[in-house]
């Protein structure tokens, strides 16, 4: 069974920097996509990033491109997030996915309980 668990959310400040992980278990292959989540109260979920296995591309929404990067440790079977530059508007709670393909397409079936990320001075 897929299980994906995320880590390293907390509080930061404005333009701070923060790195959020998440950590996957159950795939019957070394090969699967991740992508990242946010929804803020009130407001729909969004997609931030996506990291495809199949050739380890990176997709970012226009919002991040440039302040948030993923790189992955095959090794501890992890993705990271990591956030720069960051906003008060990036407040959210942040939920890794996992499609069932290789590739960064919906629909993402594998969901992780999220983490709290909150910018505010």
């Amino acid at each position: 069974q897929v299980q994906l668990v995320e880590s390293g959310g907390g509080l930061v400040q404005p333009g701070g920097s923060l790195r959020l992980s998440c950590e996957a278990s159950g795939f019957t292959s070394d090969y699967y996509a991740i992508g990242w989540f946010r929804q803020a109260p009130g407001k729909e979920r969004e997609g931030v990033a996506c990291i495809s296995s199949f050739d380890g591309t990176s997709y970012y929404a226009d919002s991040v491109k440039g302040r948030f990067s993923l790189f992955r440790n095959n090794a501890k079977n992890t993705v990271y997030l990591q956030m720069g530059s960051l906003k008060p508007d990036a407040s959210a709670i942040y939920s890794c996915a996992a499609p069932r393909g290789l590739q960064c397409v919906p629909p993402f079936s594998y969901w992780g309980p999220g983490t709290q990320v909150t910018v505010s001075s």
